[in-house]
Order: structure tokens, then sequence, then C-alpha cells
């Protein structure tokens, strides 16, 4: 089957540095031009240096891109593109319409949509496409957050998390998600759609369970809270023995997990004298690389 006969499918990510050089730059692109706080460049390389020197969110985004084209078979053809380093989504379409792509549907790697949260992707999409000349047509898939096998795929991994207590109504389960501020998410669905994922999950554990937020940015600003910290704070008063932190929006492992989570956020429930637990990323688990071939399958291609 020839390239121009085939579904086009892209990988949307946020991206990620590189290496410790790439830090800077890639700060500035996030930034788009703002003004850049005193000291946080340090403070974002030492983070860098403390997962390993550069952040697993590309290759992971590629190797779930390969493994669910292996799922989708001949027909389809998989991309990988970034917001904010290479390979830069504008880039990544262009080469889609140079292989012949005349279709697409393309697939934000979070499960939480929604204008305030990934409408960014929306944008570089559509901007682009404006220049290309509305070739390829692609279609953002949304909403597989609350899609069953997604709700069976966490619970696999919370019960997982939890075999670790030898009381497990000792722990506390914290839903940890990217904050954002409140006043840009006034009419946006967002929080919401966080809350139907997290009211199933709720419904169907025997355990306490509470959601919370992590990356908080400027003190000026309200954001949605509670702070996961003060979660597990939350938890050593109310006598629990450990928690088991959730990374529910986020599709794969990258600074947000690897710093805030596993060294931070460990290092808060430890420093309480609570045992640390989080369950895994999902990353390329074989039954979210089903679930992602599947919702890519039954949903047909629209124009954007």
């Amino acid at each position: 089957m020839s390239t121009e006969e085939k579904t086009g499918v892209l990988f949307l990510a946020f991206g990620g540095a590189e290496s410790l050089d790439d830090v800077e730059p890639f700060i500035k692109n996030v930034l788009k031009g703002r003004y850049i706080p005193s000291g946080l460049l340090e403070k974002m390389k030492e983070r860098y240096r403390l997962i390993g020197g550069k952040s697993p969110l590309l290759d992971i985004t590629k190797a779930q891109a390969e493994s669910v084209g292996k799922l989708l078979g001949d027909k389809y053809k998989t991309y990988v593109g970034m917001l904010n380093w290479a390979p830069y989504i504008p880039d990544v379409i262009a080469r889609m319409k140079s292989d012949g792509i005349k279709e697409a549907v393309a697939i934000v790697m979070a499960p939480f949509t929604s204008p305030v949260a990934t409408g960014k992707y929306d944008s570089a999409v559509e901007k682009t496409l404006v220049e290309l000349g509305d070739t390829p047509k692609i279609k953002i898939l949304t909403n597989w957050h609350v899609n069953r096998d997604f709700i069976a795929i966490l619970l696999n991994k919370i019960n997982e998390a939890l075999s670790g207590f030898e009381d497990k109504n000792k722990a506390l389960v914290i839903f940890s998600n990217h904050s954002l501020p409140r006043e840009a998410l006034e009419g946006d669905a967002y929080e919401m759609k966080i809350r139907q994922t997290t009211d199933i999950l709720k419904d169907k554990l025997d355990v306490e369970c509470t959601t919370a937020y992590q990356s908080q940015g400027s003190s000026n600003v309200d954001w949605l809270g509670p702070k996961t910290e003060d979660a597990i704070e939350a938890a050593k008063k109310a006598g629990k023995e450990g928690v088991v932190i959730v990374p529910l929006c986020f599709a794969a492992d990258h600074i947000e997990t690897l710093y805030d989570i596993d060294i931070l956020f460990k290092a808060t429930a430890e420093n309480a004298g609570l045992k640390f637990a989080r369950t895994t990323s999902l990353n390329t688990t074989p039954e979210f690389m089903t679930l992602l071939a599947d919702v890519i399958k039954k949903t047909g291609v629209d124009i954007f």
C-alpha cells in the first residue's frame, strides 16, 4: 500500500529538553518570550540533572507511536510531533503532506483535553493546516478519559501499588494532576473531566482517595488545588501510614513524574514518616497501546 492511501496518525506531546544544554532554549520555547524568573533556569537544569540529564518524553512517545502503529497495521502511518521541542508539530505535519498523507487523526497524549489544558495543540495543528492549504485533513481525538479500558488500566496499576501495603486502608490514594489557573478555567471542561474519571475510580476502589494538583506557577495567581504535597501532609495528619501517588493526567514519564513525584513528593512523604508508592506511568503499557489503537480505528476522519 502506498503512503498516499494510508491514514496518518499524529501523536502530540509537550516536548522536553534532550540534554542539559537544551534546558534554556526549551524553557524559552515554553514561555514564548515571557519573563524568565531569576534562578529558574538553574533550578530546571538541576532537576533535569537529577532525572538523568534529559527528558525521556520524546523517546517514550516514539515508542508509543511505534507500538500503536503495529497494532493498527499497514493502513496507517504514525508520526510524532512536539509542541515545544523538535520534532515540532508544524514540521511533522509538513512531512505528512510531503509523504502524500491525505487524511489523518491526531491524538494529544494526555487523558484530559480542554481548550485551556490542551488548546495549544489544536491551535498549532490548525495554524499549520492553514499555512499548508488545509492538507492533510486532520481530526483530533478526545474524550478517552472515561473509556472503560482506560479505567481498568488505572485500577490495575493502583491495586498493584496498594499491594505493597499490609493494610491498604492505611494508605491514601492521591490522584495528582497538572494544575492550571482557576481564572483561566472558567467555563472550561478540564476539572470536570478529571472529576468524571476520579468519581468512577473512587466507586471501584475500597480505599480512601483524594484529588490534588502539582506544578503550580506564580503565587500571585489562584491555581487549582490542593497541592499534592499538601495532600501528602494531610495523609499524615489523618493517621495514614503511606500514600500512593497516581500521575493521573500524564500519559508518559517526564520531568513532572520523574522529578516532582519520584523525588520531591517521595521526599515529602518520607520526611513525614509515610511509606511512599506511586503507580507506574501509562508509557507503553500493552493495554494502553491497545486502547489507543481501538480509539483510532473506531473514529472516522473528519475535517479539522
